[in-house]
C-alpha cells in the first residue's frame, strides 16, 4: 500500500526547479536530495582531488557528501535543504567556489 494513503497525506501542488539547467518537478516539503532522487539523479557533486561522484551518504546533514549549489550558494547539504519554487540547483565541483555553472559570480562569493 502507498504510505501517502495510509497517512491520508496530500502534498500541495507540484512546482518546478532546475537542476543543471533542466526543469525538474518538486513537491512542497521535499529536500533537494529527495527531488533529485525522484528525478533519477543520484550524484550531484564531485570530490576535490580525484573528481569522484558523490550524492547522499548519511541523509541527515551530518556528513558533507551531498553538497550542492542552490541559487548560486555552494556547499548546501542537499539532504536537509528544502526546495522552493524556482530554485536553481547545480552540480558542485570540488569546493564549489568558482567552479559552478549555476548562479552569478557575485552570488557564489557572497557569504
Amino acid at each position: 500500500m502507498n504510505p501517502l494513503e495510509l497517512a491520508g497525506a496530500r502534498p500541495g501542488p507540484a512546482f518546478t526547479v532546475t537542476f543543471d539547467g533542466r526543469p525538474v518537478e518538486a513537491l512542497p516539503g521535499q529536500t533537494v536530495a529527495a527531488v533529485l532522487w525522484s528525478a533519477g539523479v543520484t550524484s550531484w557533486r564531485s570530490t576535490r582531488g580525484e573528481g569522484r561522484p558523490r550524492g547522499v551518504f548519511c541523509g541527515i546533514g551530518v556528513c558533507f557528501d551531498c553538497l550542492v549549489t542552490v541559487n548560486g550558494r555552494p556547499n548546501q547539504r542537499a539532504c536537509v535543504v528544502p526546495v522552493r519554487p524556482g530554485d536553481e540547483i547545480g552540480t558542485q565541483e570540488g569546493t564549489g567556489h568558482g567552479e559552478s555553472s549555476t548562479g552569478s559570480e557575485e552570488a557564489r562569493h557572497a557569504d
